[in-house]
């Protein structure tokens, strides 16, 4: 699971992702069985998504802002 820090650009968003991506298919190519990729919110879902993501956090975009 990532969260990484903000960013505002879909590039920027990605490339923290990306890097969560290959760690995951690296420990499938040594035969570790993986498969949940938890990664992103509602802010940057559209990048963790793009990247691979199998579980995202959108609590905001369900709930609302916190208060």
């Amino acid at each position: 699971m990532t969260i990484p820090a903000p960013q505002e650009s879909f590039a920027l968003q990605r490339v923290a992702f990306a890097k969560l991506a290959t760690a995951l298919e690296s420990l499938r190519q040594q035969g570790i069985d993986c498969d949940t990729l938890s990664m992103g919110m509602t802010q940057d879902m559209e990048a963790a998504i793009a990247e691979g993501s199998t579980l995202v956090r959108i609590g905001t975009a369900i709930f609302g802002e916190r208060v």
